[in-house]
């Protein structure tokens, strides 16, 4: 498992300086930073172990202009070396970038005290004892405190070693394994075209992979990929990279962008998160406030939106929805940071809960439960249980509802490794809690939300039948109208094959209708039935005009265009054309005649069907064409023939 070691510090600290010591590379290689001696952009060197592996290093800038740069560069970092330097001790960059690191989640870390060559030994132990209340209550409060001098080389060895073995015995922290790489640095390579740089926060990715640029969506082709400044064939999470792009131009690609493999990121323009104030923050957020939002390698506006505060006071922690101007792409858990206020300053963190958040909407009643379950998320990723995976999931996709989700929304929705994941599903389904509604995709809802869905499904049935009870049944896309809106096909199909198992609904020819529904005709509508069926049998080989069997009945058009759609399902009358109705006797006759035609002719032409029956154009061509849809006769050039031969 590999990890990264960020600085952090006030400027001028000698955090470049003390990398040059450590490494031998200068991560200043800006003019304009070796012209003003200090670090204006992300710095990046490695460490070697003594086995063969390499610790990526990334320096972060201390001036406060620069504070979102440094930002950028702790986003990735798993252990901070925090940096002061002896003669000057805590500054304000030095408390600003400390509270960075604490609310993007760092907990590993210890303290470097610089230019020990600069003071003498008793103001040595004022600083070191200053730099212990300071660090008092923060996740540095007994870190190591080591002292050395980066110009005449004193203690440099013992910080290597050190580092070494910290490294050695840190826990590799749980990530996600979707494979993400923030942009922090993209230029182009003459002989090789786009370059972007990033430390990998998670998951892993081969060179000759098909890769795309998020939240922007665009498709790239890695050719080749650096690790640490050697070419290699795979990096993984915890490790400084650099790729080599395909199909995208330099300019199409920026800091603050993420390399991720096709769909696995999905951009959202909300978020919900669970925010912390800081105990210091120069002031209250409030609701619907504009501040300055950090996540990973990226800064951007956004606003914030509180579940019922006007305000959120400093060292509060509440809910908040989180609005941007564009899609962002973001994994359940990750750590970002709120910058407010002239000039800006750090003010709070926050924790993203859901990346893709369902409506909470104040007229939900369903709204305070909802929020209990967001908020009672990050608790249940922090046990790493195979019980609480199983929670968590469950959680997600009760917050889900009728979209359900597959397996690559809920690997961002959960934040769970592929194993910790199918493991969880395996728990739910065998509980009967999900329900998997397509195997190819592997999505899963809720047991709870597939069942109102199979309820919303009959219930529509019922309406339409209540609607038009001599309607036998309906299509499907009839009986899913309202209810399947929005919804993945396939977990659509899935419930009208489940309400088929269950008995809940029947097919009934091309139809789908409730068990125990039947066509029952009332006296009016039988009288009417009667008095249509009469006047089609006896109008024979020339039935009458639709029209006035209506008006000859003294009923409407609705009442008896549903009553003829029976006759027509039930085969007692015939729809030979829009306007052209027969009885089942008379297409009886038809078929009949023309079978014994067929007998001793071997064709039938228009001519030959007025011969036969007796009847005008009018109603001979309907009466071919019907013969051809019945499959008595085909057409061949302008005559049928008998299909059977």
């Amino acid at each position: 498992m590999s990890f990264i070691l960020g600085t952090a510090g006030h400027i001028d600290h000698g955090k470049t300086t003390l990398v040059r010591a450590l490494t031998g590379i200068d991560c200043d290689r800006l003019g304009e930073e070796k012209k003003r001696g200090i670090t204006i952009e992300l710095g990046f060197a490695w460490l070697d172990l003594g086995n063969g592996d390499r610790l990526g290093i990334v320096d972060v800038p201390g001036h406060e202009r620069f504070v979102k740069n440094m930002v950028a560069g702790a986003a990735g970092i798993d252990m901070v070396m925090l940096v002061i330097a002896a003669d000057e001790g805590v500054m304000p960059q030095t408390r600003e970038h400390l509270e960075i690191c604490s609310l993007l989640g760092i907990r590993e870390g210890f303290v470097v005290l610089t230019k020990k060559d600069m003071v003498d030994a008793d103001w040595l132990g004022l600083v070191k004892e200053d730099v212990r209340n300071f660090l008092r209550g923060s996740f540095l409060e007994n870190a190591p405190v080591l002292t050395v001098s980066a110009v005449t080389g004193e203690g440099i060895p013992e910080l290597k070693d050190y580092i070494i073995r910290r490294v050695a015995s840190l826990t590799p922290p749980r990530r996600p394994d979707i494979f993400r790489l923030p942009i922090d640095r993209c230029f182009s390579l003459k002989g090789h075209g786009t370059v972007v740089t990033g430390t990998v926060i998670s998951g892993s990715v081969r060179h000759d992979s098909d890769a795309a640029v998020m939240p922007e969506n665009l498709p790239v082709h890695i050719r080749t990929l650096q690790r640490h400044g050697r070419d290699a064939e795979e990096v993984d999470a915890g490790e400084r990279c650099a790729a080599n792009l395909q199909n995208v131009e330099v300019q199409d690609v920026s800091r603050g962008s993420t390399l991720a493999l096709p769909g696995t990121l999905f951009p959202s323009s909300r978020w919900i998160v669970r925010l912390r104030m800081l105990k210091d923050a120069p002031h209250a957020l409030r609701h619907q406030g504009e501040v300055h939002f950090h996540h990973g390698t990226r800064e951007m506006e956004a606003r914030l939106h509180f579940f019922g505060e006007k305000e959120v006071l400093p060292g509060a922690v509440t809910l908040a929805e989180v609005r941007f101007s564009e899609p962002e792409v973001a994994v359940f858990g990750d750590h970002c940071v709120i910058r407010a206020g002239v000039p800006l300053r750090a003010a709070a963190g926050y924790l993203v809960l859901s990346p893709l958040p369902p409506e909470i909407r104040r007229s939900d009643p369903q709204r305070e439960h909802r929020l209990a379950l967001l908020a009672g998320l990050a608790e249940l990723a922090d046990q790493g249980t195979p019980e609480s995976d199983a929670e968590l999931l469950s959680a997600v996709l009760e917050l889900r509802g009728s979209q359900g989700a597959t397996r690559a929304l809920l690997k961002v929705l959960t934040g769970l490794t592929s194993k910790r994941l199918d493991r969880a599903v395996q728990t739910l389904s065998s509980k009967k809690k999900a329900v998997c509604f397509d195997r190819t995709a592997q999505g899963w809802i809720s047991a709870p939300d597939f069942g109102r869905l199979g309820e919303a499904c009959l219930k529509r049935a019922a309406d339409l039948h209540r609607a038009d009870p001599l309607k036998p049944g309906y299509a499907q896309a009839a009986l899913g109208a309202g209810w399947s809106q929005a919804l993945s096909p396939k977990l659509v199909q899935k419930v009208f094959e489940d309400l088929l198992r269950q008995g809940k609904l029947i097919q009934a020819g091309d139809v789908l209708c409730l068990p125990g529904h039947e066509v029952i005709l009332d006296e009016s509508q039988q009288k009417l039935r009667e008095a249509m069926l009469g006047a089609f049998r006896k109008g024979g080989l020339t039935p009458p005009n639709l029209s006035d069997v209506i008006a000859a009945a003294g009923s409407t058009g609705k009442a008896a265009a549903a009553l003829l759609r029976v006759l027509v399902r039930d085969k007692e009358i015939y729809r030979v054309s829009d306007s052209l109705y027969y009885s089942k006797e008379a297409v009886e006759e038809i078929r009949g005649k023309v079978t014994e035609w067929f007998k001793t002719h071997d064709d039938l032409s228009v001519a030959g069907m007025k011969e036969l029956l007796g009847l005008s154009r009018k109603f001979i061509i309907p009466l071919l064409e019907f013969l051809d849809q019945e499959k008595i006769s085909v057409r061949i050039g302008d005559k049928r023939q008998l299909r059977s031969r």
